[in-house]
């Protein structure tokens, strides 16, 4: 069995791909390149391809399909970028991976503890070497009633986190309530949560339901200073209603590691270019705006298992096992 990995990082995972290849007799090849064209050539001789959140077109599952591709293996929790019900079309069967919750989770709350604190004006300002304390106010979050939208594993795992902080914590789930959740928070319904919550934080899917359930509408809904944190997809927040939010000051801190318009931008070094990045340059030249490159998943222990688990997955699907990590509509 072979896989073709695109968008690989030779520094932190081509050792371990040595490693998995040895332990599940899997060979690969590989780029560092997003899949285009003109490289998905690569995957010629191949069972599957890895991928990470990018452009997939119909047209590049057309390609892989010809060269006799029977698995597409995302290396992220997430696989919105994928064509689904194309892919399926064409034969070919999908998994995802997961990895432990603690990592976002943990960079969800120091992002909520940043923003509370104003830890980005703080930095700036110790740059210039202001020291005064004008402005730099912040609040304890221990004083927050925090709201966490999504109650899956990141969520759930936010929840218990924040217990330890004191904070009255409420939580909103589409697919109901968990015992586990309800030790540590109040189930509400959304707009209760929108209304009552100092912080907010998302931790959901994005799919067409999702999409922009942060808007207009929505923050109208939310507290005056309301904080918005997200770590989960850059889809579920309307770029324009909340920079909107923001010079009105109904918002008053953004901890984001997502954007809504991130495709070709995150992962590659652009300190020389000019960026066509409108939504960037302006939350960016927020004071109130902490925005970092995609990177809550980014520990060792989470990119060991998404690699392995691109491994499991092709096993599983080699012996048609019921593949825990296949994507099934």
């Amino acid at each position: 069995m072979k896989i073709a990995f695109f968008s690989l990082r030779k520094f932190d995972e081509l050792t371990l791909l040595q490693e998995f290849k040895e332990k599940y007799n899997i060979d690969f090849v590989c780029t560092g390149e997003y899949p285009n064209a003109e490289n998905l050539k690569l995957a010629q001789g191949c069972d599957a391809i890895s991928v990470v959140p990018c452009k997939f077109t119909e047209e590049y599952v057309d390609i892989i399909s010809s060269l006799g591709v029977k698995y597409v293996l995302a290396r992220s929790i997430g696989y919105d970028h994928l064509p689904l019900n194309y892919l399926r079309e064409k034969g070919l069967r999908v998994s995802s991976v997961t990895y432990p919750p603690e990592c976002v989770a943990n960079y969800a709350i120091m992002l909520m503890l940043m923003a509370t604190r104003k830890v980005k004006q703080i930095m700036q300002r110790a740059v210039c070497q202001d020291y005064s304390l004008r402005g730099k106010m912040g609040k304890d979050i221990s004083d927050c009633t925090i709201g966490i939208v999504g109650t899956g594993n990141i969520g759930n795992c936010v929840i218990k986190h924040l217990s330890g902080f004191g904070t009255k914590i409420l939580a909103y789930n589409k697919f109901g309530e968990t015992e586990e959740t309800k030790k540590y928070a109040e189930y509400v319904d959304l707009e209760t949560l929108y209304k009552n919550s100092d912080i907010i934080s998302l931790h959901v899917s994005s799919n067409e339901e999702t999409y922009h359930m942060i808007n207009d509408d929505s923050i109208n809904k939310m507290k005056d200073g309301v904080i918005i944190i997200n770590t989960a997809r850059g889809t579920l927040i309307d770029s324009n209603a909340l920079i909107k939010g923001i010079k009105s000051q109904k918002i008053g801190a953004v901890g984001l590691d997502v954007i809504e318009d991130e495709t070709g931008l995150y992962y590659y070094n652009h300190s020389s270019d000019v960026l066509n990045n409108d939504e960037l340059a302006i939350l960016n030249s927020f004071p109130n705006v902490i925005v970092t490159p995609h990177t809550a998943f980014y520990t060792e222990t989470t990119v060991r298992n998404m690699l392995e688990k691109t491994f499991k997955s092709l096993v599983h699907f080699s012996k048609n096992d019921d593949n825990p990590y296949e994507i099934k509509l």
